[in-house]
């Protein structure tokens, strides 16, 4: 009763707000999304980087213990710009930026954009959906050079000598999204109607580029043990009251097995895993100093008490072994990625990495701030899932998502409003959540129980009594796993634009065809056998 008493008191706030002061009072949204990031990168989960901006965003508003995305840059942004898991070609799937544009707001978009195959991209993409855009498409480009990305200014392609004369000197990718954010908020005070901003870093994507200053701030701090690291971040995350005091710390592994022990390496290889990281770390770093930009912006505008700003990642850490020379990361020349160790360390305390449904790749980092409104410093310990984005966002517009598009009746939105959450209340559970890329490494969680497969077993945890995954309950409760598996086809039944393949498929099936989509493929295989033959790992 009082949840909903504090509940109706704020739609109350918000709604005397928008008749005293006009529908401009409505709040401004900036959502930031980061790229390859894992779950205690940041120092306000747990990790060693230092990323104060972040870190008094979430002094200063409430942390989701239990956010998931998709687990990987396309199905992410997918899910999140038309709020469901998964679409189909011929489904009238909604543009959140195009809604947010009808409802009245200036729609603001900088950075990568990055979509699956069944996304209607005439309507989705950020030139035909949002009124300012500077975006890429795709990903995996050098941040020291603007060649071979291609940027749109809107609808027109930029040539490098334009992107070069309008950003910041020297040019590096992470500065030029920021720097044309910002020029699109100075913009915004011409205008009486509120603003929905959407920044999508690349950071921390491979290839690792570092600016120099970045690079040697943190060189040094990282040839030492990485399991020791890992350790120190759990104990950071338990006292910080983002893990449970009761988790376990996963162990360090992969899905083959343990990972080699920092001790195994030569000197010579220590440096070696000293220098990615402290490139990594330089470019967490490097995006912190962005959001401070982007707030500071917010403060010189006179907005920032009037806007919600959201920040999360993509994707957990990412393991794939993609480097093509030894070059050093400052070199505009070099492309190095991380390995399975740091990203395992970037993932801690969950096991696994970017693609799987595990929690080391659907698990993010979420925060939430908007003064006033959210209680400082709060946690909020019940899922959340980026296709909870659209109805939040419509809500605090005062919209509602269509029932149609051109005569076709329009998806059902997989999500819920996180508002509620917002004013400190409560909201009624998801009736089904799902993660993980492609079925082969799909996750299906209802409540407290969650099925995961990262191949051709299924397994299944209860993630509150079990949060870091390490207890699977698969053959002890096989009527439970086919519940979940169950509600998985169920949810699919009810959507009948999915495509044929996955209609057709037991729950979760894994086919050969699936498989090689999204599991290692021969290419990658070579290139890790590559790299361990050099580095003398198993």
């Amino acid at each position: 009763m009082c949840s909903a008493i504090r509940l109706a008191t704020f739609h109350l706030a918000i709604l005397i707000s928008a008749l005293t002061f006009g529908a401009e009072k409505r709040p401004n949204i900036l959502l930031i999304m980061a790229d390859d990031i894992g779950f205690s990168d940041i120092g306000c989960f747990g990790g060693e980087i230092e990323t104060p901006n972040l870190d008094q965003l979430a002094r200063g508003g409430v942390r989701f213990t239990q956010a998931y995305n998709m687990a990987k840059c396309n199905p992410t942004r997918s899910a999140m710009m038309t709020g469901v898991f998964i679409g189909g070609a011929d489904a009238p799937c909604q543009s959140l930026g195009d809604l947010m544009r009808q409802a009245g707001y200036q729609t603001l978009y900088s950075g990568k954009e990055h979509f699956d195959s069944w996304v209607p991209k005439d309507r989705i993409k950020a030139m035909n959906s949002f009124e300012k855009s500077f975006v890429h498409y795709g990903g995996a480009g050098p941040f020291f050079s603007h060649n071979p990305i291609s940027f749109h200014l809107n609808e027109r392609k930029l040539t490098h000598e334009e992107v070069q004369a309008s950003t910041s000197k020297p040019y590096y990718k992470t500065n030029a999204i920021t720097d044309y954010a910002l020029r699109f908020l100075d913009q915004t005070n011409s205008d009486d109607r509120p603003f929905f901003a959407y920044v999508a870093y690349e950071t921390a994507h491979y290839p690792l580029h570092a600016l120099k200053e970045d690079f040697e701030k943190f060189k040094g701090r990282y040839n030492r043990d990485w399991e020791q690291i890992r350790r120190e971040r759990f104990a950071k995350q338990q006292k910080l009251g983002i893990i449970s005091p009761q988790a376990k710390l996963s162990p360090f592994e992969n899905e083959k097995g343990p990972l080699p022990k920092w001790d195994s390496l030569s000197p010579v290889e220590q440096e070696e895993m000293d220098e990615l990281m402290a490139a990594f770390a330089g470019m967490v770093h490097c995006l912190d100093r962005s959001v401070g930009r982007l707030v500071d912006k917010l403060e010189a505008i006179g907005e920032r008490n009037n806007t919600l700003i959201m920040f999360l990642s993509d994707n957990g850490s990412c393991a794939f072994l993609r480097g093509q020379n030894e070059l050093h990361p400052t070199d505009p020349k070099s492309y190095r990625s991380l390995n399975p160790m740091w990203a395992c360390v970037g993932d801690t305390p969950f096991r696994l990495f970017k693609q799987n449904g595990h929690a080391g790749g659907s698990r993010t980092h979420l925060m939430a701030s908007w003064p006033g409104v959210i209680r400082p410093g709060s946690i909020y310990r019940e899922p959340a899932h980026v296709v909870d984005f659209m109805p939040t966002f419509l809500e605090l517009a005062g919209s509602q998502y269509p029932k149609s598009f051109e005569g076709e009746p329009t998806p059902k939105l997989d999500g819920m409003s996180l508002v509620p959450v917002f004013e400190n209340g409560t909201r009624p559970e998801h009736e089904i959540l799902v993660s993980g890329w492609l079925e082969g490494k799909r996750m299906i969680r209802q409540g407290d129980w969650k099925a995961v497969t990262a191949g051709r077993k299924w397994e299944l945890f209860n993630i509150r009594k079990d949060p870091t995954e390490l207890n699977d309950l698969s053959e002890a409760m096989p009527e439970k796993m086919q519940q979940l598996r169950q509600g998985y086809a169920d949810w699919r039944a009810e959507r009948p634009y999915l495509p044929e393949s996955q209609k057709g498929a037991r729950p979760g099936e894994v086919t050969e065809k699936t498989e090689n989509k999204c599991g290692d493929s021969k290419k990658e295989e070579r290139s890790r056998q590559r790299e361990q033959k050099k580095r003398g790992t198993k």
